[in-house]
């Protein structure tokens, strides 16, 4: 019998006929069927409270593709990405994205005509990518010591900008973290705190493209150069890891002569997110090893429940195989000449909001947007009202500009951040900036008479 909850919340849907009037609960299953017409509409609706994805210029995560590219997501919803056997053509897909992304980061070995000579897997995104070149890293740290791992506590230097994936993969797989601070004026690592803070129980050394914080580029062909260094003067053989996650799919086209990738030979393994400047929906993402030798064996699990044999290293098991086909209809679809294109356009896109920012009275540039689509700005001085006032005030106009404190080293900085993405055009990039101009014009008209008030209405 079912259970009654006289108390329980209720939402009332207000559509055409009784079945659609009657109240639903919403936090325990409805004793009866609702039509599907009536419950489509009535999740729409709700749905029309969330922000415009569009206008959200706080997340990397891609919100526009080709009509053509979901029409193909749509149709492959129901394929489990981990039924290899069953689904050869969707898993075939999926290594050649793989040995396409490993191709683009100059990995070694690789052979036209062997697609298993990639070395890498698709994830959800990035934080599973990370977990596994973490776990990686930490078990060839393990063979390079030998049997007296155990009593040792293994450590992975890392500056205190990093995603916060990072800080999951230390606490769950028991890796001390070694944060290395930023300063009032940097907001990346250097590769004088990297030596200083490695050691023999050092697993890696993660340097990012395109930081979380301020889209910057850390220095990795000077870490990687100051390790290589160390390790010749009898110092720890430490690898690195580059966490691509939002300039993986940037840097390549905007910068090509830039090494940060493989080839730079302590460079052993590269995540990239798909659903950032990929340029696919959520969630998709890669990592991949510069060789063989990288990825231990003893990772790699091998089933065969669901026909045939095969290998896995993931720490996720089923998924729709939709996102990588997404992915692959980009790569064919762009291939190298049209992501150039999208990224050159993003970055003019980025560097025109960056100009006008700097030309202002009112805003410092961090990032201008020419390393990747990404400007970080913030307020010069103290003018009676702080940045969050104005991300708060962008949202009356639509507009999800993030404000936040950076982090350690740096704790009394307060950043604004705009991601340029595919879909936020030159016009809407105008749009934001006489916005901003408003906002800003108000909250300085507010300061003499004392009236600063951020919940105020607007004059739109």
């Amino acid at each position: 019998m079912p259970r009654k909850r006289s108390h329980a919340p209720q939402v009332a849907p207000a559509y055409t006929g009784r079945l659609a009037m009657a109240p639903v609960p919403s936090l325990r299953l409805p004793d009866d069927a609702m039509d599907p017409d009536a419950a489509y509409r009535f999740i729409h609706d709700e749905l029309m409270l969330d922000g415009s994805s569009r206008l959200n210029l706080a997340t990397f995560v891609t919100t526009w593709m080709d009509p053509q590219a979901e029409r193909l997501m749509a149709e492959t919803f129901d394929k489990n990405m981990i039924d290899k056997d069953e689904y050869p053509a969707t898993a075939a897909i999926e290594q050649r994205c793989v040995c396409m992304v490993a191709d683009l980061f100059y990995a070694e070995d690789l052979r036209d005509d062997d697609p298993s000579s990639a070395i890498g897997v698709s994830t959800i995104g990035s934080s599973e990518a990370v977990m596994l070149a973490g776990l990686a890293m930490k078990w060839r740290w393990r063979d390079r010591v030998g049997d007296g791992w155990k009593g040792r506590t293994p450590n992975l230097v890392l500056g205190a900008n990093v995603q916060v994936v990072w800080e999951k993969f230390c606490r769950y797989f028991d890796v001390e973290p070694r944060y290395l601070p930023m300063a009032e004026d940097r907001f990346v690592i250097t590769p004088e705190q990297v030596v200083e803070a490695v050691d023999e129980d050092t697993i890696g050394v993660v340097g990012i493209l395109g930081t979380t914080y301020t889209g910057e580029l850390e220095p990795i062909a000077e870490i990687c150069a100051a390790l290589d260094k160390l390790a010749a003067d009898g110092g720890p053989d430490v690898p690195v890891h580059v966490d691509a996650a939002s300039g993986g799919f940037v840097v390549p086209f905007l910068h090509p002569d830039l090494e940060w990738d493989f080839r730079l030979p302590r460079v052993v393994s590269i995540n990239v997110s798909g659903h950032k400047y990929g340029l696919t929906y959520p969630g998709i993402g890669f990592v991949v090893w510069r060789s063989k030798e990288y990825l231990p064996e003893g990772l790699v699990f091998h089933v065969n429940y669901l026909g045939g044999d095969m290998p896995t290293f993931t720490l996720n098991f089923s998924r729709p195989g939709n996102q990588v086909v997404g992915q692959y209809y980009n790569f064919l679809r762009l291939g190298r000449a049209g992501y150039s294109q999208v990224m050159h356009s993003l970055s003019q896109t980025a560097r025109w909001l960056g100009d006008q920012l700097e030309a202002s009275e009112h805003f410092d540039v961090v990032s201008d947007g020419s390393a990747i689509p990404v400007v970080a700005f913030k307020l010069k001085r103290d003018f009676g009202y702080t940045e969050f006032d104005v991300s708060q005030a962008l949202r009356s106009f639509g507009w999800q500009v993030p404000a936040y404190t950076m982090p350690e080293g740096a704790e009394d900085v307060r950043m604004l951040r705009i991601v340029v993405r595919e879909g936020f055009s030159a016009d809407l990039a105008r749009a934001l900036y006489e916005d901003l101009a408003k906002v800003i014009s108000h909250l300085d008209a507010l300061q003499p008479k004392g009236l600063f008030n951020t919940e105020q209405p607007f004059a739109h």
